[in-house]
This record gives C-alpha cells, sequence and structure tokens, in this order.
C-alpha cells in the first residue's frame, strides 16, 4: 500500500485528515510527522497558506522519499483585514497556544457588534511529490463568531465560528458533521483526484 506522510505534528490534525482522507475512499498508509521524528520542522516564510502548504510538503517528501501532504489554515475575520490569517497558530505569540490565541482574539473583538463579525476559515492543502511534482487545492468556511468559546471538539477557534446556516459552532458538530463542511474536508476533497491520478 502506497504511504502518504501527513506533514503535522498536530495529532488532532493527523485525526482529522485520516477521517477525510478515508471517507475519500483512498487505499493508502496514512502517517503522521511523528513517524519521522529526524524531519526538523519547517519554517513557515510563506506569505500564504498555499506557499506554507508546499513548502512543508516538499520537505518531508524531499526528506524521506514518500509523496506527503501538508496545510495551512487559520481564521480571517473581517474586521482585521483578514488577521490573523496565516498567524492564527501564533497570533498571541507562541506557535500552538491554542487557549492563548482564542483569548487574544475575543479580547481584541470584544466590542465588536455581532453584524460586524463575520469571519472565515481557510485552508490550502498541498501534495508533493519526491521528483518535486506538486499540486493545491484550497477551502473555505464562512461563519460569524461568537463572543465566547462553545463547544469541546475540534481545536483552535473552532469554539467561536459559528458556521453560516449553523447554530453551533464548529466545535459543537459531530466530527463527521464537521469535516463534511470545514474548510480542511474542502482543501483536501478538492486534492482527492490529484491523489488518485498520482499515486494510484
Amino acid at each position: 500500500m502506497q504511504r502518504l506522510i501527513l506533514a503535522t505534528r498536530n495529532a488532532h490534525k493527523v485525526t482529522e485528515l485520516r477521517a477525510i482522507l478515508g471517507a475519500a475512499g483512498l487505499a493508502l498508509d496514512l502517517v503522521g510527522a511523528d513517524a519521522y521524528p529526524e524531519v526538523p520542522d519547517v519554517k513557515e516564510t510563506g506569505v500564504t497558506f498555499a506557499e506554507n502548504a508546499l513548502l512543508k510538503a516538499h520537505a518531508f517528501a524531499r526528506a524521506t522519499g514518500t509523496p506527503a501532504v501538508a496545510d495551512d489554515s487559520g481564521l480571517c475575520v473581517d474586521v482585521l483585514g483578514g488577521a490573523p490569517g496565516i498567524f492564527s497558530a501564533r497570533w498571541a505569540g507562541r506557535h500552538g497556544d491554542d487557549q492563548a490565541n482564542l483569548d487574544l482574539l475575543l479580547a481584541q473583538l470584544a466590542d465588536i457588534d455581532d453584524a460586524h463579525r463575520g469571519a472565515h476559515f481557510a485552508c490550502a492543502a498541498a501534495l508533493a511529490l519526491p521528483d518535486g511534482t506538486e499540486r493545491v487545492a484550497e477551502g473555505r468556511l464562512r461563519g460569524t463568531l461568537r463572543h465566547t468559546p462553545a463547544g469541546t471538539g475540534g481545536f483552535g477557534y473552532d469554539p467561536i465560528l459559528q458556521p453560516d446556516g449553523e447554530t453551533r459552532t464548529c466545535a459543537e458538530l459531530p466530527p463527521t458533521e464537521k469535516n463534511a463542511i470545514s474548510h480542511r474536508g474542502q482543501a483536501f476533497r478538492a486534492l482527492t483526484p490529484a491523489l488518485r491520478d498520482l499515486l494510484g
């Protein structure tokens, strides 16, 4: 079975990607980046989600000789001009501190009325092969930001984004429902034809 590296050390993201790609019916041996501790973490020096996703996917494909997929995603808030955007995971200063990022963003939006709390999750999903072949697909989930977090599922900013047409936040949705509409689900489903074509 063809191995495919999910180029992330975020356990939540590995679980989510396995579910999304599994639901697409791809018969692949999916492993997270933790299976390759010798590969150093990749500096996200790109200025777009797509650039950062490609940096990570190419780094793992080159280092291991194995196809790799990566994503870069974040929350883009209308009244903040699209921020935190590519800085979503380190908005409060330290990479991956979900609670600090959430607290800071809510404080920054404390006096913003509901009518102006529009935002979207954006995701770029990238596939890189050891020979340099690459593909990118993108997805977006539009919604409104709650004033207080709700729900215990998901991760990151999921507890405050309420998708359009929903009464629950992303963190209140069961994983299968969330994956069906999420930015990451959309991006990786759009990438699936390339995975089938290039990996067989």
